[in-house]
């Protein structure tokens, strides 16, 4: 291979990706998911269109990326030992600013995704799926340890559940969600109705 293939081919750093990844989510922001181009993401980013396929395929792949990283908290590392402090330490792990942040974001992409079925896979696909893995893992930890009756019909519910409350209280109250909020919610709703 020569010296100019291999320079193509050549991996972003783990700082230049993270750099790229909090301009898509600036310019995301700015002007929305229909408005953003590959062109403007190079452009912001100082990177050519072609670096950009090469490393992420498509704009609703780049996205997706983009919003996995900026993600604070992952289920999958939360194991305390019992669903209360599971549900307690995901709460503990996030971030009143970014979660303010991702809630305008994800305003932002409600009626994309609807428009577009590559961005729906996509955000399933990388930013969906893994958090129902990990929320599916806490309750059957919480259902092996008898916390939870695995016949408790709310277990496939609590996914709704949390998401309601994300949506519900930025539109029933005009006000973004935080932490405080979170464990309210998690004390007065999410551990009754599962008999925790």
């Amino acid at each position: 291979m020569t010296d100019t293939a291999a320079t193509r081919r050549s991996r972003i750093t783990p700082e230049r990706e993270a750099e790229l990844y909090e301009a898509v989510l600036d310019l995301l922001r700015d002007v929305g998911y229909d408005a953003l181009t590959m062109d403007a993401v190079a452009a912001r980013t100082r990177c050519s269109k072609a670096t950009l396929y090469r490393q992420w395929g498509s704009k609703p792949e780049l996205i997706a990326k983009a919003l996995r990283h900026d993600k604070p908290v992952s289920l999958a590392d939360i194991d305390t030992g019992s669903l209360r402090g599971d549900l307690n330490e995901m709460v503990a792990r996030s971030d009143d600013c970014q979660m303010e942040k991702d809630a305008a974001l994800m305003r932002g992409l409600f009626h994309a995704v609807h428009d577009n079925p590559e961005l729906r896979q996509a955000l399933r696909n990388l930013l969906i799926e893994p958090e129902l893995t990990g929320l599916n893992d806490l309750l059957r930890r919480a259902v092996e340890r008898g916390e939870v009756a695995a016949d408790n019909p709310a277990l496939e519910y609590v996914v709704h559940m949390m998401t309601g409350a994300f949506v519900a209280r930025d539109l029933i109250e005009d006000r973004p969600v935080d932490r405080a909020f979170l464990a309210s919610y998690v004390d007065a709703v999410v551990l009754p109705v599962l008999g925790v």
